[in-house]
């Protein structure tokens, strides 16, 4: 930075010995001195010998020049009038750390704050405000403008959905209060989740904000079918009890399957199963205790019971054999089995919510500014500081000869800030006493338009280098270096860290980037964990893979957890099967679907897939209670309830299908078509007597 400039090259010449690399006991042999004061010579006759002219007599070998091109020699940005700016001169580039850690979005967030606000000062005092643009990337800023992109995403498309959900519901009751007391289990639930979230987790990740007006898909459906079910009981307390097993035994069924994300390492999905969990209870035992006594008498609310007995009378009559069923099972079977290599997305990026153009900007100034891209990159680890300076230092001895093969076009490493004190000692030692190198200058000069007598100052500085200790991290500070250090070496868990991040050179693997089994090649022979050749990208992705296979197994186990469940309430294998297999057909179905429309599956469509379950495992019961209580006179209510529910969850995830955040479009574009098709397959697969006295039914309109 300029405005370290001087403090920097004071450090730098007072400290040249400890880190020019050049510091070896031939640099001071008279061969040497020769070879040195000579370049140093032809420097200050060059147009950029400026420094050395004025550095001649007091460091006739070039150590500081040394330590400067040390420094840039992989990178450096193009400077105009004094400052970075890319090739053209158009653009200014500035490089900022933040004191706030790369996990404190808020600290983040207001570090960025900082800078549009000194910019906008610096901008208002500019001859021309107008002309003026600040372009800011990195990290830290897609990781605010994510959550921020997430928070806002959630709140609109809270708002459509609600907006939709109110009115159809205010269409159904025709009474406020009784919206408002129905949707007093959905508030209840999502605060609860995020409750429990937060004092789970101690955060909240903005995958859990957004499932958050996923809740009302299910929640809401609990006091629909209190109102609805219960319509004529409503106002007495025996309403929730006759519906309260089948409710009950769908809660149970989510609450199964959402437990089996709770084990997961991603704390993403393990956050979203507390949440779900804790929602669904919530709301289900706000439904079952607070609403009944709360209901006013009498409780004014529309006979669904006609438009529940014209949808029974239909279905009788497009009631088919489940052969069609089985047909379309086997279908989606094939066409999943056909693209069963290709079935999952592991590609992490699918999921971000970054924008190609955000992406191509960060890309334009890392070339710009000459920064590594850290894709790729070598990390070093020891039990102390000396330790992962000298290993760094040792992996810098084969990449240097990576570069010379062009296998890859540089790196950075903390030694080169920082050397380590091994290495320090070993250069100061190579400087010779006071009597030594006169003599030897002597004879280095005796031909060159230089006299010894004259570096008689070169003679005393490097008698005070001989009695010199090895610098610290301490003596960096308030200098440039210090940034340096600070990004490339930290302390963790007791173990100090060393970053390498690698350049891609026009060389390497034809341009196209770093061979990183090449490097790993180069690397071998290192204490086992202690040198690592990372590609960031494929190891996020693997990571990524690591967790989805590991939430594909825990969902089956959740799966698992509900047939025990159904199995030992149902008492029945066949009734087990009929709740099941609308379920089963619907997933298959959605699945097909996606893969049929060259959609690859991602974490948060297997999340929707839980939620088709979660949510059709209602639809199923209900069916299965009414075949079972041999009561097809409760089935116009029950219907008409199912489909009030329904409507509510299909707008309630399908807005989210058009977001555009990947999160959330996954979910919506995988439970509101999966909803529907769960209750249209629970209504097909229930048994042909409950339908049949609405098959002798005249089709009279409701």
């Amino acid at each position: 930075a300029a405005a370290t400039e001087q403090r920097d090259r004071t450090f730098l010449f007072e400290h040249r010995y400890e880190l020019s690399a050049a510091m070896t006991p031939a640099r001071f042999s008279v061969a040497g001195l020769r070879a040195a004061i000579q370049d140093t010579l032809d420097l200050i006759a060059s147009p950029g010998g400026l420094i050395a002219k004025d550095l001649l007599r007091a460091d006739p070998t070039g150590e500081t020049v040394q330590v400067i091109d040390q420094l840039d020699r992989d990178g450096t940005p193009h400077t105009e009038q004094g400052v970075w700016s890319s090739a053209d001169g158009r653009r200014a580039l500035l490089l900022a750390e933040t004191r706030a850690l790369g996990s404190d979005t808020d600290g983040q967030a207001e570090a960025i704050g900082l800078i549009r606000g000194a910019f906008a000062q610096a901008a208002a005092a500019a001859a021309s405000p107008g002309t003026l643009r600040l372009l800011l990337s990195g990290s830290p800023l897609f990781a605010v403008q994510a959550r921020a992109t997430i928070e806002h995403e959630a709140l609109r498309l809270s708002a459509v959905s609600g907006a939709l959900i109110v009115t159809l519901l205010l269409l159904v009751y025709r009474s406020p209060v009784t919206l408002v007391l129905g949707l007093l289990p959905v508030v209840s639930g999502a605060l609860a989740g995020v409750a429990a979230v937060a004092l789970g987790a101690g955060v909240v990740h903005g995958i859990t904000l957004g499932f958050g007006i996923t809740l009302i898909g299910e929640s809401v459906d609990y006091s629909i079918y209190l109102f609805v079910q219960s319509r004529r009981d409503l106002g007495t307390l025996t309403a929730p009890v006759r519906l309260w097993p089948t409710i009950a035994l769908g809660v149970a069924t989510s609450v199964c399957g959402f437990a089996s994300l709770l084990p997961s390492s991603f704390p993403g999905l393990a956050q979203l199963g507390l949440y779900s969990i804790t929602g669904l209870l919530a709301a289900a035992a706000v439904t079952r205790l607070v609403l009944p006594p709360l209901l006013p008498r009498p409780l004014r609310l529309r006979d669904l019971a006609p438009y529940g007995a014209a949808a029974a009378r239909a279905l009788s009559r497009v009631r088919g054999s489940g052969a069609t069923l089985l047909v379309l099972a086997a279908v989606c079977v094939a066409l999943l089995f056909w693209h069963r290599g290709a079935l999952w997305n592991r590609d992490l990026a699918v999921l971000s919510p970054v924008s190609a153009a955000a992406q191509a900007l960060d890309g334009q100034l890392r070339r710009e500014l000459g920064a590594p891209d850290i894709s790729n990159l070598v990390v070093v680890s020891g039990p102390d500081q000396e330790t992962a300076l000298q290993r760094a230092e040792a992996v810098a001895q084969r990449l240097d000869a990576l570069v010379a093969q062009g296998l890859i076009g540089g790196y950075d490493s903390p030694a080169r800030y920082l050397p380590s004190r091994a290495t320090q000692a070993a250069r100061l030692a190579s400087v010779p006493d006071a009597p030594t190198l006169r003599r030897r200058l002597a004879e280095a000069t005796a031909r060159l338009p230089l006299r010894a007598a004259a570096l008689e100052e070169f003679v005393r500085a490097v008698e005070r280098a001989r009695s010199s200790v090895p610098i610290g991290r301490d003596a960096l500070e308030h200098t440039s270096l210090a940034l340096g250090v600070d990004a490339l070496l930290w302390q963790h868990a007791g173990q100090w860290y060393g970053l390498l991040p690698l350049r891609a050179g026009d060389a390497a693997a034809g341009g196209a980037g770093i061979d990183i089994a090449r490097v790993r090649a180069a690397l071998a022979g290192f204490p086992a964990g202690s040198v690592l050749a990372l590609n960031m990208r494929q190891e996020t992705d693997e990571l990524y893979g690591g967790y989805l296979r590991e939430a594909v197994r825990l969902s089956l186990a959740g799966l698992g957890a509900i047939l025990v469940l159904l199995a030992l309430v149902l008492r029945s294998a066949a009734r087990v099967a009929r709740v099941m297999a609308p379920l089963a057909l619907a997933v298959l179905t959605v699945c097909a679907g996606l893969i049929a429309g060259g959609t690859q599956l991602t974490i948060l469509h297997l999340i929707g897939l839980l939620l088709i379950v979660a949510v059709g495992s209602n639809y199923a019961l209900f069916f299965d209670r009414r075949a079972a209580d041999h009561a097809p006179a409760q089935l116009p209510l029950t219907l008409a309830s199912l489909l009030v529910a329904n409507a509510c969850t299909v707008i309630g995830f399908g807005v989210l299908a058009f977001s555009r955040v990947p999160v959330l479009s996954a979910l919506g574009a995988t439970v509101a078509p999966g909803a529907l098709l769960a209750l249209w397959f629970a209504a097909l697969l229930a048994p042909r007597a409950l339908y049949a006295p609405f098959a002798r039914a005249p089709a009279a309109g409701p």
